[in-house]
């Protein structure tokens, strides 16, 4: 973690395998293999794969199309963090 830019690459990462992982469990639980959800998201399976592994980090529409095709709901915000009292820029 003392290259520059680890912190920031470890978190991505770390983002990329929770939401793979949501997905998965989510394909999983309506019994669906990963061709299934990739033709439903118009998707390669091996996209579907590196998703669900967290080796890509998907884009918004990827997002999207992937939430509409588990009948699911994408919900993305920004919110302040619990311990996070930082003073507002002027």
């Amino acid at each position: 973690m003392a290259e520059p830019g680890a912190g920031a690459a470890y978190e991505a990462a770390r983002l990329a395998h929770g939401l793979g992982r949501g997905v998965r469990e989510m394909r999983e639980r309506l019994g669906w293999s990963q061709s299934g959800l990739a033709r439903a998201a118009r998707m390669t399976r091996s996209a579907v794969a590196r998703f669900e592994a967290g080796g890509i980090i998907p884009t918004l529409p990827v997002l999207e199309r992937v939430a509409c095709a588990l009948d699911a709901e994408l919900a993305v915000e920004i919110r302040p963090r619990a311990a996070d009292v930082r003073a507002k820029p002027a």
